[in-house]
């Protein structure tokens, strides 16, 4: 018996803002949609890995998410790092760097962590 990662779950408040930095951040299509009366599900990919990202978009959620510490993550490689940098840095959503590693984090609209690592 064997396991394959199949996709990471985030929770949403707001789809469409979601999708936005989704795509303008790192990049990421929608490869597949469920929508269902009270939720829709919304998979992202890199179109270049099997790994998914699903956001689950709940229809009548009015209040953020309560992400407790948020010790949990969900990291990417950049092929240009100072670009990817650059980008996030305009986009206003790097929320900690740690220089002496060479990493930093950014923080999507439900305050969700990535971090963002050169290709080595």
């Amino acid at each position: 018996m064997s396991f394959v990662f199949a996709h990471n779950n985030f929770n949403v408040l707001n789809l469409e803002k979601s999708l936005a930095f989704y795509k303008q951040a790192l990049g990421l299509e929608e490869t597949r949609r469920m929508e269902k009366p009270d939720f829709t599900l919304v998979f992202l990919g890199d179109g270049r890995t099997p790994h998914k990202l699903e956001l689950t978009w709940i229809k009548d959620r009015k209040e953020p998410y309560q992400l407790g510490d948020n010790e949990f993550h969900l990291a990417f490689t950049a092929d240009d790092f100072e670009q990817a940098y650059e980008l996030h840095k305009n986009m206003g959503c790097i929320c900690y760097e740690n220089k002496a590693m060479g990493i930093y984090f950014i923080a999507d609209p439900d305050g969700y962590w990535l971090e963002i690592l050169p290709k080595r």
